[in-house]
């Protein structure tokens, strides 16, 4: 499994920021970032369309030394709507952005 830093997935992350604000007609995407339980972490993005926001990431697991390795890539969306639940196996980020 290779690790990387926090920092280099957050700058590779950042880098496609405004091709998906204009390729998927988004009203605005940002970092999503949030520490599980154990040595879970989970990075992606946070979407707001159509006056709905979703936050959409991979899991990963965080090394002692803070580096993280991805757990797979199967993409998660996660909704702030209460009765909404999270949809699970997007293979990729695009097909993630054409379902919401």
């Amino acid at each position: 499994m290779e690790y990387l830093s926090r920092n280099e997935i957050l700058n590779e992350l950042q880098t496609s920021l405004p091709e998906y604000i204009e390729k998927f007609d988004l009203d605005s995407i940002g970092i999503f970032e949030e520490h599980g339980e154990g040595d879970r972490y989970y990075l992606g993005y946070t979407v707001s369309k159509d006056e709905k926001t979703y936050h959409i990431h991979l899991p990963y697991t965080k090394s002692e030394e803070g580096s993280l390795t991805p757990l797979g890539n199967e993409w998660t969306v996660e909704t702030d709507e209460p009765n909404n639940e999270d949809r699970r196996g997007f293979d990729s980020l695009e097909s993630v952005f054409e379902q919401i």
